[in-house]
């Protein structure tokens, strides 16, 4: 029987625009229209996404000047301040993914199309415990990226 290395569900006491709001007032800051548009459609749906890409989805906004491309900048960096998304590095560009109310996780990535495969393993947090307590290191978490080719990729290099 194959291993279950799905993620599982974590839950939240607040909502993300509840706990950005939550956030943005302990800066002395307000959740604007503007904001709350931009977390609607990062929470909307999960995927790793750019800032281009996020762009994108709300194009129409930005050309009916309700949102601009520097808000959606600023933003994106106060909701990983906050907490509620990760910035990564990958393949030369910045990535996001939520993280609030998401469980931890790791990656495979495709070396090819850039593809990036969320998983979870138990085994692999025990050995990444052990080796930390090993060395005396204070464990705060860990990102691993597997990087290699995946299946879509494989298929249609073969000739």
């Amino acid at each position: 029987m194959a291993k279950d290395y799905s993620l599982r569900s974590v839950k939240v006491p607040l909502s993300p625009s509840e706990r950005f709001a939550q956030f943005l007032a302990a800066k002395g800051k307000r959740m604007t229209r503007q904001r709350q548009l931009i977390v609607e459609v990062v929470f909307s749906h999960h995927d790793h996404f750019d800032a281009d890409e996020l762009m994108e989805h709300v194009k129409d906004l930005i050309a009916r000047r309700e949102l601009s491309r520097p808000t959606i900048y600023r933003t994106l960096s106060e909701l990983t301040e906050a907490g509620l998304i990760r910035k990564m590095a990958l393949a030369g560009r910045s990535v996001y993914e939520h993280q609030y109310g998401y469980p931890r996780h790791d990656h495979l990535h495709c070396d090819v199309c850039n593809r990036l495969i969320e998983f979870h393993s138990s085994q692999l947090e025990q050995i990444v415990r052990e080796v930390a307590d090993q060395h005396q290191f204070e464990l705060n978490g860990h990102r691993t990226f597997v990087t290699g080719i995946c299946a879509d990729c494989r298929r249609r290099r073969k000739p």
